[in-house]
């Protein structure tokens, strides 16, 4: 070896023009963002669409981010792997019209097994999520690699191409979730959403087809063509959706609503949220309370002050608005003020639920927690806790620190109720319990014996105070309205409660609280 060609320089190599030509930066850049921010719109989306069949609880948001994390590793990998055997040009587009396709099909997919999976257990949450998410959020987070390699003709540049596009992809996907939750959610169904971004998707795919095809000289009318036919196809797919079964009345901002006329009392109107029994109440008499849970309400609040005296009254949830309704027909002159996050459910109240605001009822939307530590101290005779994501009372509603708030609100006469419902081996509202009576200096439950054996799930409803509770008062206007119900307190209480973790907003395991076995 000469000493010329041992010391000289090494050129970068420059990899293989089998590709062609990079695409158009700003083009690239297009591509990558919209793929990356589709998938999260597609998450977001599918978080709602699922909701009205198994619940919006932290299992199922863990399901849907776990199951969009999986097809965009998937995906990436797919289109990694194709990218080095394929042209990237003649999978690009047909990319996109499928996962448009994917995307609109997903709609009567989900809502007819929905019908199957309603309820079920954790393996029916992963299959109907995965129904909703995998195959459209794969096929998009193919994009990007086919992209990367078609830029990739300069080994020195390599590092430099690779970071944009994840940055960009980055970008589409922080601007995608912003703009879903703050702007798409509030403004849309989940059906428009879902099927306008299959149309964008597909349009895209054609339009990107046709261009390659074009600049390639015809040699990609191919590909274009199964572009176009394949876009047929979704366009037939998508048109399941008007025939396929709809859970919901309305999308507000948080649920699937629907109102139903009861048929065998004609003023009687059920409300459902996410396919849920909510709320029950009568149109034409406001004392008449359908559920269980709200007669025990009812009872406490009939005998927490002399009868028909006014009182204020803080409601943390509204739903159906059944008991602000019921202590205004019962103690006139009554205010009262109610947070409710869903400022949909309030003008669905107001639409079919007789809901009417005024001197003696006012809606506050807004969170609960946020919402009561800006109340005045000492401003209210009775709190009435009945805040629900589904069928779970929101963590942040159920901390110590939360009662701490609720308490310092109250009036030293005043009292608290709050509903939970729970399901054996009762974790949940045994910790609720303890948690309420780390505030409070008495406490006492409301609940079928049934439940408190542990024998079924239920409603439970918790009386606190801290004055002596009436509670002889309240068993004998129970045994009126519901005689099955009885009264737990003191030693039973503290029973019942013997060991139970006390939440608050540094560990409040609510969702993990509330499994089953």
């Amino acid at each position: 070896m000469n000493s010329a060609s041992s010391h000289a320089p090494v050129r970068p190599a420059r990899l293989g023009s089998a590709t062609g030509p990079a695409l158009p930066k700003g083009l690239a850049a297009f591509l990558v963002f919209f793929s990356s921010g589709a998938v999260l719109v597609l998450e977001t989306a599918a978080l709602r669409l699922v909701g009205p069949y198994v619940g919006v609880t932290l299992q199922v948001t863990s399901s849907v981010i776990g199951i969009a994390l999986a097809a965009i590793a998937y995906g990436a990998w797919a289109g990694g792997w194709l990218a080095d055997r394929r042209d990237p040009r003649t999978l690009l587009a047909p990319a996109l019209v499928l996962a448009g396709i994917a995307t609109a099909v997903t709609l009567p997919v989900v809502r007819y097994a929905g019908e199957v999976l309603r309820g079920g257990a954790a393996s029916a949450i992963l299959l109907l999520v995965a129904l909703a998410v995998f195959v459209p959020a794969m096929l998009l987070s193919a994009v990007t690699p086919l992209v990367v390699k078609l830029q990739l003709s300069d080994l020195r540049r390599t590092g430099q191409v690779v970071g944009w596009l994840s940055s960009i992809g980055t970008l589409g996907a922080v601007t995608a979730t912003l703009v879903t939750g703050f702007v798409l959610v509030a403004a849309l169904p989940s059906t428009v959403i879902l099927l306008g971004l299959a149309v964008s998707l597909g349009l895209v795919g054609l339009i990107l087809g046709w261009w390659l095809g074009r600049t390639a000289g015809g040699q990609l009318t191919g590909p274009a063509r199964v572009s176009a036919s394949l876009a047929v196809l979704g366009l037939l797919g998508a048109g399941l959706t008007t025939v396929a079964p709809n859970p919901c009345d309305i999308e507000t901002a948080y649920h699937c609503a629907r109102v139903e006329t009861d048929p065998g009392r004609a003023s009687g109107r059920t409300l459902l949220l996410n396919s849920a029994r909510h709320s029950y109440v009568d149109l034409a008499d406001p004392t008449h309370l359908e559920y269980a849970y709200t007669r025990w309400i009812g009872a406490v609040a009939d005998v927490m002050a002399p009868a028909g005296r006014r009182l204020d009254a803080l409601h943390l949830g509204g739903g159906g608005f059944t008991v602000p309704r019921y202590l205004t027909a019962t103690r006139p002159g009554t205010e009262n003020v109610v947070f409710e996050i869903d400022g949909g459910l309030v003008e669905l109240g107001e639409e079919k639920l007789g809901v009417r605001q005024g001197p003696d009822l006012r809606a506050v939307v807004g969170d609960a927690r946020m919402l009561v530590a800006a109340e005045p101290a000492e401003s209210q005779d009775l709190v009435v806790g009945d805040a629900f994501g589904h069928l779970v009372v929101p963590w942040h509603l159920a901390t110590r620190e939360m009662a701490a708030e609720i308490r310092r609100v109250i009036r030293p006469d005043g009292g608290y109720v709050q509903n939970v419902i729970d399901y054996p081996p009762l974790r949940f509202i045994r910790s609720e319990v303890a948690t309420v009576a780390a505030e409070f200096r008495q406490v006492a439950l409301i609940a079928p014996p049934a439940a408190l054996a542990g024998e079924q799930g239920s409603n439970f409803v918790i009386v606190a105070s801290d004055v002596p509770l009436p509670l002889a008062a309240v068993r004998e206007r129970l045994s009126e309205v519901d005689p099955g119900a009885v009264v737990l307190d003191g030693a039973a209480l503290q029973e019942f409660v013997a060991g139970a973790l006390v939440l608050t907003d540094d560990y409040a395991p609510v969702d993990q609280l509330l499994a089953t076995g």
